[in-house]
């Protein structure tokens, strides 16, 4: 399923990096991260949580505002 995540506190192309790891550790493809836009958007598996989301890109330092399908 794809999900369209908004992400707080990205400020260069790392941050953008880090995002987009975060989320392919957690098993996202087709992930595509938007430091404009301070959004990411990635194809997850049906049994990967909101909540696995929110953890696995505050754990590596930013803050998730939101989290909706795409």
């Amino acid at each position: 399923m794809k999900k369209k995540i908004l992400v707080e506190g990205m400020s260069c192309g790392h941050c953008v990096n880090h995002v987009s790891e975060a989320l392919k550790e957690i098993g996202a493809t087709e992930v595509e991260v938007s430091l404009e836009r301070k959004l990411a958007t990635a194809e997850l598996a049906e049994d990967v949580t909101d909540e696995a989301i929110k953890v696995a890109i505050e754990d590596a330092g930013y803050d998730v505002v939101g989290i909706e399908k795409a």
